[in-house]
């Protein structure tokens, strides 16, 4: 779970400062507004024909015409790429800016998107530039969803003026199996015109299929190899949950021993250690969030009881793709990267 706001609200969002609404004017006025109802999802054979597509809060969301004009979170805009389908602007973490050239390179988030090419209306958390959303006319805002109808990236105190300019598509990143997950983000995709059938696609999910089985085979035989998923601040090391992020429940399906915190936070989605207290639980090794927002190793070197763990010690601390792109492209190198820790990793704890 993200570590810029690490649990359900009101901690998860809480622990940003929330960005000032912007003034709509008579622009918003001429908006119209989202219809809702239930059912599952279609996936219209004529493209030029209505839409509807039914998402996962069980919000019936319907156009006159499939949707064109797409604004996404990155990382939902970097899976829809990768299974052919195109946005037009994205908000959420796109880019790192260079402080003396100001030169721009691709967020971890930003998957293969050329980020050059899209409309960046937000790159921080609490930023969602109304004005600019306007001015791309949009047909759908798609984002992700870690709460029941919290909808991510999207400024809470904005919400309700942002979801009166076009109708929106939320999918969990959530309390489901990354299989799972994956098969929305397709289906979803096939229902704005995408053929989520091509060969490149069904060789990546069957490139995804072996290496979930690579990291059963791996986990079968170092059952005794406990994981700790990590994320490091400047005051608190947060040891996440394995039972609601998309990726961890997966590899707790898939056999591998997670490290489970006993005092979760209020939201049940980590317990936040102080940095006197980080070797609370036993680990071999360490997958650390390797998110900008979050404190990679480099600057962990500070930390001397980090440098103290017995992972870190033996070089068995391994990035963690905290919020993955969705698509079996991006998640299929995920668990080939798990599987080869796995094989390689010595009892250290």
């Amino acid at each position: 779970m993200p570590s810029n706001a690490r649990a359900s609200h009101p901690t998860r969002r809480g622990l940003l400062a929330a960005g000032g609404a912007l003034g709509l004017g008579a622009a918003l006025a001429a908006c119209g507004g989202e219809k809702a109802g239930s059912g599952a999802a279609a996936n219209t054979s004529d493209k030029t024909g209505p839409w509807k597509f039914t998402d996962d809060r069980g919000t019936a969301v319907q156009a006159k015409s499939t949707p064109k004009n797409i604004v996404a979170f990155t990382g939902m805009a970097a899976a829809l790429k990768d299974f052919g389908i195109e946005v037009k602007g994205v908000f959420g973490p796109t880019y790192v800016e260079d402080p003396k050239t100001k030169a721009r390179k691709p967020d971890v988030q930003a998957g293969d998107l050329d980020i050059a090419k899209v409309k960046v209306i937000g790159n921080v958390w609490g930023e969602f530039r109304i004005e600019e959303y306007l001015k791309l006319a949009p047909d759908l805002l798609i984002t992700d969803m870690w709460e029941k109808n919290d909808l991510w990236y999207v400024p809470a105190e904005q919400k309700d003026k942002i979801l009166k300019i076009a109708p929106s598509v939320a999918l969990w990143a959530a309390d489901r199996s990354m299989p799972a997950v994956l098969q929305r983000h397709a289906d979803l995709a096939a229902s704005l015109g995408a053929d989520v059938k091509t060969r490149q696609i069904l060789a990546d999910k069957a490139r995804f299929e072996a290496a979930a089985e690579r990291v059963r085979r791996a986990a079968k035989g170092k059952k005794d190899i406990k994981v700790l998923i990590g994320s490091g601040s400047p005051d608190l090391f947060y040891v996440s949950t394995p039972v609601r992020p998309t990726d961890t429940l997966y590899f707790k399906e898939l056999g591998v021993n997670l490290v489970t915190p006993d005092k979760l936070d209020q939201g049940g989605w980590f317990e936040g250690l102080s940095w006197e207290n980080v070797g609370k639980y036993q680990a071999d090794v360490i997958m650390l969030d390797n998110r900008t927002s979050a404190l990679q190793p480099e600057a962990l070197k500070s930390k001397p009881t980090w440098a103290a763990l017995p992972a870190v010690k033996a070089g068995q601390v391994v990035p963690r793709v905290t919020e993955p792109v969705y698509s079996y492209a991006k998640c299929a190198p995920l668990l080939e990267d798990l599987a080869k820790v796995l094989e390689n990793a010595k009892k250290v704890s």
